[in-house]
């Protein structure tokens, strides 16, 4: 058994680690939208799902046929898990180019792009996913042949899965940083190719050890192998509606501790580890408090009504606790106890079957599939995290007032109204993270929650709680300077990222077809909150908002743009922001631009080593480049063309300019006239090669090694520079 636990360990890791890195290529390859994540993690969970119930199946219909060593059928999932490293970038890489073609030829809309990535994804994960849902009803066939009767079976491997894919949730991200994605992908399919050998090696030598029991070529369970297993329909229904609960929960955690935590990976990192440390602590507890013990007491079900709301207090600007402190006590009661009622719940219905532990485990993964779907596109959107909460938490609510079903205990009602006093309590005690701001608006969709808040030259944007921009005369340089720089009269603008729509507002003042491409659809709704005269920009003839991911616009839309002016969201460390700094961005955007055009690329304060490899990319892409400061002294405009762009003094600038664009760029200061303005930026005029001498060891930045995401390992190492 101990050999099942280290398998189950490591396979844990490595499922772990395809997931996060599966998704991030697949980002990179069909755009960093939900609808595109949500596909992606459905088709994941999906084949984990159809491969459990596949195996099951087979167990049950071919076991005393199956002559060979279970083991060895259990090896051979395993390195087909480990081939993925190799077939599933590639076919990512294919499928990006196959609807490449396709928009060539005729327009695709986003259903029918969407339509055709997901097909795309479903061919291309699923058979791999299949084989990770199959090792367990596999192994717990291997541990049958050589352990009859083991009641437990599923739990055992269930745990050793979890404890591997802690390790996963936090490992690969270190891995990441200095090997990359396809790198640490062949790191994870040697684990898998040592788990395979070993599993092959371990059956040869069982073969000749004596047989543990007289009936250990039986196949499947029988009543009288198994023990009692419960039939009740129930136990399917709590699998649902706890990996419904679960995954839906996730959502929430992110949005609720995403303005303490940053939008980067490894505070997404640390929500993983904290649900999945707490998941395998449950289920430990789970195996020790099963061998003297079968029924558990209802109280533990309702007490989720309590603990499913405990992070609506963690999460109270109000409470002074520390951010980790904010996650784990708000994350770990709730996964801790689905980690003990999960592992139960499926030893309850098989017995150590495989194929009922097959079919149990594909019903707890369907709802793992719904809870995202319905929370993401339904219930977040319309009555945000509090209300979200109380829904999933529902059915523990119920569960106080019913007493019916099978395998429960008495227990004490006025206990179980104590527990839902308490959870109303919290709910109407706690307050929501907008609440701080006295005058704001709020709107929530399937991407985030957007807030607008503040009030004069204060007014702030505010995504998933995080700061992304304020009124700032820097975001109308960004058109101004690049518009003005242009060897030719432009005509078509594109700006990626909309914000607060200053940038936008202040190109269409030249008078040019402006289109702004904006990921999260609320955001542009708030643009009249910053800017008087809103509704008379947006209905001008010339102007468009899409919501979109930049980059897939760029990829799927033929249009050609005389400037294309790209503001990240900030910080520079955001998850998935590198996909709109890397050289791989650079070369879709030069298809984009008409001879002489220009791309304009805000650059944020950020370590040396971000600069360096976000300037060498630049610098890789275009073969003329010029690089200016911020105009309140900080971050980088960089300018970059096929041609070189002219050398003007600010006196020429500003006669490029419309006398509409020269009143809106000094429409904030810090200059009182368009040529003082433009003077304070081309004095201090410098180069991608000062930007790159900050740290010139470090490599370029690329979709397989996004440096300005993974910065963990370095930040030690900048910490005792900048002391020194």
């Amino acid at each position: 058994m101990g050999w099942f636990f280290w398998f189950f360990f490591v396979s844990g890791f490595c499922s772990v680690l395809c997931e996060l890195i599966w998704l991030r290529l697949a980002m990179a390859q069909f755009g960093v939208t939900t609808a595109l994540t949500s596909i992606v993690l459905s088709v994941f969970m999906a084949g984990l799902g159809l491969g459990s119930w596949l195996a099951g199946a087979l167990v049950r219909r071919c076991g005393d046929h199956i002559k060979f060593p279970p083991l060895r059928l259990y090896g051979l999932l395993e390195l087909m898990i480990g081939l993925s490293a190799l077939v599933v970038p590639a076919e990512l890489v294919w499928g990006h180019r196959l609807l490449e073609s396709l928009a060539d030829r005729a327009a695709v809309s986003s259903v029918a792009y969407y339509v055709i990535a997901g097909l795309w994804l479903g061919a291309t994960m699923i058979p791999f996913c299949a084989c990770m849902g199959g090792t367990i009803p596999v192994a717990m066939f291997a541990i049958r042949k050589r352990q009859q009767g083991d009641q437990r079976s599923f739990s055992f491997l269930y745990l050793a899965n979890v404890l591997g894919a802690v390790l996963g949730s936090f490992l690969p991200l270190l891995l990441i940083e200095p090997y990359g994605f396809h790198h640490t992908l062949l790191i994870g399919a040697a684990l898998n190719a040592l788990i395979a050998v070993s599993a092959f090696v371990v059956s040869l030598v069982s073969r000749t050890a004596p047989p543990r029991t007289s009936n250990s070529s039986s196949s499947s369970a029988s009543p009288a192998t198994a023990g009692a297993i419960e039939s009740n329909r129930g136990v399917l229904i709590l699998l649902f509606t706890t990996g419904l609960a679960t995954m839906g929960m996730e959502l929430i955690w992110i949005r609720l501790f995403t303005p303490y935590i940053g939008p980067v990976v490894y505070s997404f990192g640390m929500i993983l580890v904290a649900y999945l440390l707490a998941t395998y602590t449950g289920s430990q507890i789970y195996r020790y408090w099963s061998r003297t013990r079968k029924h558990e007491s209802r109280l533990t079900w309702i007490s989720l009504s309590l603990l499913a709301v405990l992070p609506l207090l963690t999460a109270d600007v109000r409470v002074p606790i520390h951010l980790v402190a904010r996650v784990f006590i708000g994350v770990m009661p709730f996964a801790g106890m689905i980690g003990f009622l999960t592992p139960m719940l499926v030893d309850r219905w098989s017995g150590g079957d495989p194929d009922r532990a097959g079919r149990a485990y594909a019903v707890n993964v369907v709802g793992c599939i719904v809870g995202p779907l319905v929370c993401g596109f339904l219930l977040l959107p319309l009555v945000g995290e509090r209300w979200s909460v109380l829904l999933l938490a529902l059915p523990w609510f119920a569960m106080a007032f019913t007493g019916r079903g099978a395998s429960v205990q008495k227990f004490s009602r006025a206990a179980a109204y104590a527990i839902l006093l308490a959870a109303l309590g919290v709910l109407l005690a706690s307050k929501d993270f907008e609440t701080q701001f006295p005058v704001r608006r709020v709107l929530r969709d399937s991407t985030a929650t957007v807030i607008a808040e503040g009030e004069g030259m204060d007014r702030r944007l505010l995504v998933n709680g995080m700061g992304m921009t304020k009124l700032n005369p820097i975001t109308k340089m960004m058109a101004h300077l690049t518009l003005s720089s242009l060897d030719h009269t432009p005509h078509d603008v594109l700006i990626i990222c909309f914000g607060m729509g200053t940038t936008f507002r202040s190109a269409l003042t030249w008078d040019v077809s402006t289109t702004a491409v904006e990921l999260v659809p609320s955001v542009p709704k708030l643009f009249s909150y910053y800017h008087a005269d809103a509704d008379e920009v947006t209905q001008s003839p010339l102007a468009h908002v899409v919501i979109d991911d930049g980059r897939r616009f760029l990829e799927r839309m033929p249009a050609k743009y005389d400037a294309i002016l790209v503001d990240p969201p900030p910080p520079v460390q955001t998850a998935g922001s590198s996909l709109l700094y890397s050289q791989e961005f650079y070369a879709v955007a030069k298809q984009r631009l008409v001879p002489g055009g220009i791309l304009q690329q805000w650059l944020p304060e950020a370590d040396a080593s971000t600069q360096a490899a976000a300037a060498k990319a630049i610098k890789n892409s275009f073969a003329y480049v010029r690089v200016f400061p911020g105009i309140q002294g900080w971050g980088w405009h960089f300018l970059a063309s096929d041609r070189p762009i002219p050398k003007r003094t600010a006196a020429e600038l500003v006669e490029r300019m419309p006398a509409r664009s020269a009143s809106d760029m000094i429409e904030w200061g810090p200059a009182a006239s368009a040529e003082d303005q433009l003077s304070l930026i081309l004095s201090h005029e410098s180069s991608s090669d000062a930007v790159i001498a900050l740290s010139p060891a470090t490599s370029t930045l690329v979709d397989d090694r996004p440096i300005n995401e993974f910065f963990l390992l370095r930040t030690p190492f900048d910490q005792l520079m900048a002391m020194e």
